[in-house]
């Protein structure tokens, strides 16, 4: 016989249902921001992002956990033919109470292997605790580049983060200690004739992965529905390339102009972009 769903019932299912979103989701999002790249020739690169992160994941499975338990309340029954309500036999009720007890269970079984898979995914961190997001600006602050790490709540981090090196090696930002679900925003990829391949994902209007922000458009239309919050970043920023190197391939409106270190490259990202972006550059040492 079906349960009746009531706004309690229907807040557990939401944890559980937030829970598998967020071990498939992509967490991570850009809001406001100014990012920069420059390369050099002999493999020189500084890269800049100053603006908004958020990770809405975090803020919204803290707060889903403290909603408290559901009350098992019968559903009304019928008679043979589903047309009229009657009222249920002791019998009825007591299967309806045992049935809602093994779909509880169900639920809360589920509920835990999830966090506990999540904890992993987080590096140890419980995402259900309101210091997760906390918790992960302290282990932002500790790795290298990230200058300014502030938690503003909801969610939304502000950052300042620079950090300058050779390009001996692929680069993707960012990067979390621990935490390797982590989408990236910009990666850069050296193939073997010296080339160089920039690609900013999460710079693109979906954010990159395709199912990312749909994941986290569903788990913020499933928390809208249950109170009216939670909207998804804005996406308003500009990234901008520099080199002195050679430009093979681009993706900018304009293409390259020239500047007082070598050509650049700018991209406005908005929600409207077209496609994320990407750059081919030959690099000679």
């Amino acid at each position: 016989m079906p349960v009746k769903l009531t706004p309690k019932r229907t807040a557990c299912a939401a944890i559980v249902a937030a829970l598998s979103l967020l071990l498939s989701a992509c967490l991570l999002a850009p809001g406001k921001f100014t990012s920069t790249l420059d390369l050099r020739k002999d493999g020189r690169f500084s890269f800049t992002y100053a603006g908004q992160i958020s990770m809405l994941g975090l803020s919204k499975l803290a707060q889903m956990d403290r909603k408290g338990s559901a009350l098992f309340e019968p559903a009304p029954c019928r008679t043979e033919n589903q047309a009229i309500k009657r009222q249920c036999t002791p019998a009825e009720i007591a299967q309806q109470r045992k049935d809602w007890e093994a779909g509880q269970q169900a639920g809360t079984d589920k509920a835990k292997k999830d966090a506990e898979q999540a904890r992993v995914l987080f590096g140890g961190i419980d995402p259900t605790s309101p210091r997760a997001a906390e918790e992960m600006a302290e282990r932002l602050r500790k790795q290298a580049g990230w200058r300014s790490v502030v938690y503003k709540g909801d969610g939304l981090y502000e950052v300042d983060f620079a950090l300058s090196g050779t390009l001996d090696h692929d680069f993707a930002f960012p990067t979390i200690e621990r935490f390797p679900m982590a989408n990236a925003f910009v990666v850069i990829n050296r193939r073997a004739d010296g080339s160089v391949r920039v690609d900013a994902p999460g710079f693109g209007p979906s954010s990159g992965s395709g199912s990312g922000l749909s994941n986290l458009a569903a788990m913020a239309a499933m928390d809208k529905a249950r109170d009216g919050k939670l909207p998804l970043p804005e996406l308003d920023g500009t990234f901008t390339l520099t080199t002195d190197g050679q430009i093979l391939a681009n993706n900018t409106e304009d293409g390259p102009r020239a500047g007082t270190t070598g050509q650049v490259l700018a991209w406005t990202i908005t929600p409207r972009s077209g496609s994320a972006p990407t750059a081919l550059l030959r690099l000679t040492r």
